[in-house]
């Protein structure tokens, strides 16, 4: 397998597929990085309308500064 991959890859074939496995790790942590802190977020915002705070996007604008 290694002198088929170096045959396609050149002698540098050690170092482009450890920069593809760098990559995909760090491009798979940011994603469950962002999975976790969006349901962290949703845990948050759960608790906060169950306390009855709500979201200033869910009320209708107030009569002041409308469009024209």
């Amino acid at each position: 397998m290694i002198a088929v991959m170096t045959a396609w890859l050149g002698p540098h074939a050690a170092f482009i597929v450890a920069a593809y496995v760098v990559s995909v790790l760090v491009l798979g942590a940011l994603i469950g990085w962002i999975v976790l802190d969006r349901r962290q977020l949703d845990r948050k915002l759960t608790e906060l309308e169950a306390r009855g705070i709500r979201r200033r996007s869910g009320r209708p604008p107030s009569g002041a500064g409308g469009a024209p």
